[in-house]
């Protein structure tokens, strides 16, 4: 499964504004980027992946062009897609990296 190398170049631009160090893993047919080994957010296909921390998924849900991310019929826990739509401006995208961040960081409390 191909992913967006665009949107991964966009993501490590992106990453660059932030002092915590992120690695890159090849997963989910895409890249992941992750931070102290948790991952945050990476392209799948010419979507983005974003880790949320569960007491916000059901707000982040209801926004417009997001989704559950379900590769197997049930859709996976914390986890969601945002469609190009949803990160076309540098602003939009850095808005989903913290949101990946926000996640990464409560794994490690």
């Amino acid at each position: 499964m191909a992913y967006n190398e665009e949107l991964a170049k966009r993501i490590r631009q992106a990453i660059t504004l932030f002092p915590e160090d992120f690695t890159e893993k090849k997963m989910f047919g895409g890249v992941a980027f992750l931070f102290q080994g948790k991952m945050t957010v990476g392209p799948v296909k010419d979507d983005l992946m974003v880790r949320v921390v569960d007491s916000k998924m059901p707000a982040i849900l209801k926004q417009e062009f997001v989704r559950p991310m379900d590769f197997t019929g049930k859709p996976m826990k914390e986890f969601i897609f945002v469609s190009p739509e949803g990160f076309k401006t540098e602003e939009q995208l850095q808005n989903w990296i913290e949101l990946g961040l926000e996640h990464a960081k409560s794994k490690l409390k």
